[in-house]
Order: C-alpha cells, then structure tokens, then sequence
C-alpha cells in the first residue's frame, strides 16, 4: 500500500481520506486512487469505456473454473468428484474437509471481486453521460449491459453467501466518517428482486443476437435465462418456508430488525414465478436443444452408425422423437470441442474456456501424460441408466442388467468402441453413460498422438493395470491415482491427448454458463410445484398462467426433449402422476444432464437434500485388487474421504472475518 502511495504523490489529497482504507470490500477504494486517475480518460470516450466496462467483467470468477483454481466452489465441493490431488489447487475440496473458515476461505472468495465490480457499474450509470461520443443507440446499449453485470455480479453473491449487502445506485463519498460506509444486509428475498429487476433492465438494452466475433457477451437471452436460474433457486425447499429453509435458517435473523434473511413462510406464487420465467425463454424461439445428425450406412466407416432407438423411443423426428439424430454425438459433441458456438442453437450463454482444456488432463491415466486423478464416484455411474429408460435396479429385476462376467463381443457405434470383454455393468448403458465416464476396460482415442503406443489406448485401473495405483506410487506421485476406478471424460474429444510429443494436442473447449437443456428442466422442475393456478406478468409484459394440471403435458415434452436428445423413452405414467414421483425424475434427471457443469453443489443445497446426498458412503471398485477382484463396490479407504465433513453452514460460504469486524451492521452467515 505505501509503494502505491509514493507512487501517486498525493499526499496532500489522500492523508484527508486514509480513514476509509479499513471499510468493508463492497466499500473498498484500495484501488480508488488509480480509477480516479483513470476516469477522466475512461470517459472521454466510447472506446475506452468499452474496454473498462469488459475489463469490469473480467473481474468476476470465471465460470468455467469448477475445477481447480476455482474462485466459486467447483465439483470437488461435491458428491460429483472426488479427488486426492491438493486442495491449494482444487479450493472446493477444502470445503468437503472443514478446513474452510471466515478466517480462511481457502482461495474462494467471490465476494470480494463481486462488490469491486458493483462499484465499477455504479461508476459507469453515474458518469456515462460524460461520454461525448456515444450515439444514443450506443449509449443505451452499454447503460444495459452495464445493469447486466451490475445484476450478474449480485448473483454471485446470492448464489455462494446468500443476503446481499445492496448498493443501488451510490457511488460513496470518500471524505465521511467510518459510519457513513455501514450497510446492513438484505434479505434473501430482496436480493432475488434486486438482481432480477438488473437484468430485467439489461434485457431492455442488450442485443439477442451476439456476433462470434464477440462470442462471451451476453445476449437478452442470457438475462432472461439467468432469471429463471434465480427464480427456481429462490421457489426452492431452502429458501421458500417449509422444513429444509427451518432447518437452515430458522433461527437466522438480523440483529437490527429481528427480521428473518430467509422466510420461513412458503410461497408457491414463487414457483409460479420460476415458471413464467422460464417460459419466457422458450418462448423467444431462439434455442433449441444440440443435435448431431443420425448416420446410417454406407455414411463414413460402420463404427460411426447411430444404434438403433431402443424400444419405447419414438422414431419421430426430434424433439417430438430421436428418429434423425445420433444420441451420443447430439449429446457430447457440446463439451469436447467438436461443435463451433455458431452450430450450438443450446448455447444461450457460454465461453470459450482454457481452464476447461487444461483439466482435461487430470482425467487421462499417467502414461498418457495425464493425472489419473479426476475420479467419479459409483454413485455417479449407478445414476445413468440404461438405454431403454429403466434404472439399473428395474432393469436388474428384469434380469436385463447384472453385475457379473463380460460382454463376449465388442460393440461399435456412434464413433464409440466398447472392446469385446467389458464388464456387463457398462453395457447397454445411456448415451451420456458413454459421453462422460471412463470406466475400466474404456478406450481411449487420443488420435493426435501419432505414437501407437499411446493412442486408442484401453485403459485398465486395477492393481497391475496400465493406469492402476502402481502407477501413481512408481513415479513419487500418491494424489495420481483413480481411488474409484472413474475418470470424467465429459469434456474429453477423441483427438485430445496429453502424451509429451508425436503431434499431441488438445481440441479448444466451450463452457457452457447457461444452456437451454436447463430452462427445460427447470419449467418441468417449477410446474411440477404448482397445485393451482396462478397468473404472473412479468417486467418484460407476458402474462401466464401456469398450473399442475393445466401444463401438465408442457411440463412432459419440456422434460422429455432432454431424454429423446440422448436416445432415451420418454417419462412412464407412474413416473410423473404426483408431484414426488416427478421430483424424483427432474433431480435425477439434473445430476446426469449437468454433470460437472457446476450446478449440483448449487442443486443440492437449493432442494434441502445436501446432508442426505453427502452422507452417503463414497464408493468405487476395488482399485487395490488385482483384475480377478477389481469388481467390488468398495468404499473408499484414505483419509481425503475418511475426514470428510457435512455440515449445514456450508449452504453458504462464510463472509470472510475481515469484513464482519469492519462493520457493526454485517452479519456472519449462519453457523460460521
């Protein structure tokens, strides 16, 4: 801080305003002195307010780090991923081993970034009319965006710490006594308003069509779909009364009022809400969900055919069947880099993602130069089920699915190689299944190597397998091992390899912040809730009414043009009669559709089910047998797991103890 002092030269301005250096982060101007010197020229025209408005958004976490370096928690915050690798990288598994705390947030800390572009905004609403050079088309599209991120920069808040401590509109004086930056926290409710009431107005403004060339921006679509993203996390178990918002927030109120952060009163117009906004989406006619053409044959080599549709799937032309697409391809050509944003009619919001890329790596098995060590749970994989719909359990009653011997010949479809000798657990499984886990016995493409020795690689996790535990302890490298015996291949292409040399590359990846399979599910999700009719007009103008009863076959083809896009039968009778029996398929439906997408540490926590999912024992194979006893659901054995904590506080992240002592006003999360 004195080197920056010294290097300003301001003495004589800054020893009036010193006092305000230990003011709270939402009200922090350590960077105050080199804005002050910039704004003059930030305003004096379009294009430097341009770059400053982007360098603004550049400041947020990036959405696409849920793995490491992640400034949100990622999916090692969760039951999706499990891994034995640092906690100094991968910041979201110090929260699953208690080792996060308000003193320590363990590098996940977006409250800090999210209040520093607040003020920016702030700065930009208050001063854009000194910016000359603006036509007024221009200067009504950036006052938008600038709402959008003011708005977005809010929703971190609400999403990682819950009540906001909102700003409005104030750009702070910085000559005020210590009590003039005091602010009380909001309620949850109010956040939820405020920050949709920002994007409402940056819909007003934005454009709905964003050129490539500036691929990353949002669009009107994305503040319409990040309303929605609000609105079923607002209508939720957890934050809408009833017993999961008692027994997380039941005893939290503010110290100034004794007014509740979270009501403890349901409110079903909430998911009302939820689903108007939704459909508002769908109703934009602008997105649709990614397909991949069917290929028949004599269309390129036999091992490119799209299988045949299992029984039960209308053969009718998507989304009303899977007649003419391919179910593996439509589904993971998203995430490995095959499919260009222009060609992603799904992408409502999305970025180009190198951090994406660069963690491809801790999925491939050490001599492949990977880190073996990106590991899903048994959990994960018994969620997929089989290619005709039914469960593994239904399909095991139905004695179509066991637990012992081996496929006796191999299967070739859609690009994809099941090798002759498969355990019969990963056979006939759902396309997803095959878009997203490596399991032992998987092959591994890897083209862009030109050494044989590490391309179409079947990779083996057992004690004495070319990618077993052996490996990781030859080479000084314990965290290097698949204690589960799953590896996440989601975001893998068949070209990706990391071997050191012989042309190998990675394919670019695409993160998708927000994509329409989403919206989907979350009008399914929300209608679903509703037991009567409600009517909801919404900022934009549209009015709907939207019940149970009244959608009920809206609600269906919205759930079911996800399960047709990867080949599977629509929803059974007895599977969405009542309100829980679909529950149960949308949360299931959620996990698999958005695996290590980010939004199941959110999912879980929003639904109240975050202890029970936890609480369940972490289990894989066997890893530390050899092939003859690799296949044993086992729980797993080292103290990464072993000290694992699940604790309720942690539906929050605690507001670091820096700032709760600055401010009177501020209060701490609860249980933190």
């Amino acid at each position: 801080m004195d080197k920056q002092y010294k290097k300003l030269g301001w003495l004589a301005v800054l020893l009036p305003i010193m006092g305000i250096f230990c003011s709270c982060n939402f009200l922090d101007v350590d960077h105050y002195f080199d804005d002050t010197l910039k704004y003059d020229s930030v305003f004096s025209s379009q294009l430097n307010l341009e770059k400053y408005l982007w360098g603004a958004a550049g400041e947020l976490p990036d959405e696409s780090a849920i793995f490491g370096n992640d400034v949100i928690p990622g999916v090692t915050a969760g039951d999706e991923i499990f891994t034995l690798m640092h906690d100094d990288l991968f910041h979201g598994k110090a929260l699953t081993l208690g080792e996060v705390n308000p003193s320590n947030l363990c590098g996940m800390d977006s409250w800090t970034p999210a209040y520093k572009v607040i003020r920016k905004a702030n700065m930009i609403l208050a001063r854009i009319d000194e910016c000359k050079d603006l036509s007024s088309l221009q200067k009504t599209e950036l006052i938008g965006y600038t709402h959008f991120l003011r708005g977005y920069a809010y929703s971190f808040i609400l999403m990682n710490y819950g009540p906001a401590v909102i700003l409005g509109d104030e750009v702070f004086d910085n000559n005020q006594d210590a009590e003039y930056y005091e602010r009380q926290r909001s309620t949850f409710d109010e956040t939820v308003e405020y920050i949709c009431s920002e994007l409402e107005l940056a819909a007003q403004n934005i454009p709905e069509d964003v050129p490539l060339v500036n691929f990353g921006r949002p669009s009107k679509g994305a503040a319409y779909a990040l309303i929605a993203r609000i609105r079923l996390h607002a209508a939720s178990p957890a934050f809408n009364g009833g017993s999961a918002a008692y027994r997380y927030f039941g005893s939290w109120k503010r110290k100034s009022d004794d007014v509740y952060y979270v009501s403890q009163t349901y409110d079903e117009g909430k998911w009302a809400l939820a689903a108007a906004a939704a459909k508002r989406v769908m109703d934009m006619n602008r997105y649709q969900l990614h397909t991949a053409e069917k290929i028949t044959s004599g269309q390129g080599s036999s091992t490119d055919v799209t299988p045949a549709l299992p029984e039960g799937v209308p053969t009718a032309d998507f989304p009303n069947g899977a007649g003419n697409i391919d179910p593996l391809k439509s589904y993971a050509n998203m995430f490995n880099g095959t499919t260009y944003p222009v060609q992603n009619k799904e992408l409502i919001w999305g970025k180009y993602s190198d951090g994406i890329r660069e963690f491809t790596r801790q999925s491939f098995p050490l001599y492949m130069g990977g880190y073996n060590a990106m590991c899903l749970p048994q959990k994960i994989v018994d969620a997929y089920l089989m290619r005709d719909g039914k469960t593994i359990e239904e399909a095991q009653s139905a004695g179509e699915y066991t637990e012992e011997g081996n496929a006796r010949r191999a299967d070739n479809f859609s690009g994809y190689s099941l090798p002759r000798g498969t355990y019969n657990m990963y056979i006939n499984r759902e396309m997803r299944f095959y878009a997203c886990v490596g399991f032992n016995g998987c092959v591994w493409p890897g083209t862009s190597c030109s050494n044989t020795n590490y391309r179409n690689q079947t990779v083996y996790y057992y004690t004495g397998g070319n990618a077993g535990p052996q490996t990781a302890t030859s080479s000084n490298s314990p965290q290097n091992q698949c204690v589960t015996g799953y590896v996440l291949k989601k975001y893998i292409h068949p070209e990706d390899n990391w071997y050191n040399g012989d042309g190998s590359t990675r394919v670019n990846k695409i993160f998708p912040i927000i994509r329409y399979a989403e919206i989907l599910l979350s009008f399914a999700e929300a209608v679903n809730h509703l037991t009567s009719p409600h009517t909801v007009t919404l900022e934009s103008g549209q009015t709907y009414t939207l019940s149970r009863d009244m959608n009920l076959n809206e609600m269906l083809s919205a759930f079911n043009q996800v399960r047709y896009r990867v080949g599977l039968p629509g929803l059974r009778e007895e599977q969405y009669a009542t309100e829980e029996a679909m529950d149960q398929q949308i949360k299931r439906e959620r996990l698999i559709e958005f695996l290590c997408e980010g939004r199941r540490f959110y999912d879980v926590r929003r639904w109240g089910t975050y202890e029970e999912e936890e609480n369940k024992p972490m289990t894989g194979m066997n890893v530390n047998a050899t092939s003859a006893g690799y296949y044993q659901r086992t729980i797993l054995n080292h103290a990464d797991y072993r000290n694992r904590v699940v604790d309720k506080k942690t539906v929050f992240l605690p507001i670091s103890r820096d700032e709760t002592l600055k401010s009177r006003l501020l209060d701490q999360n609860p249980g933190w």
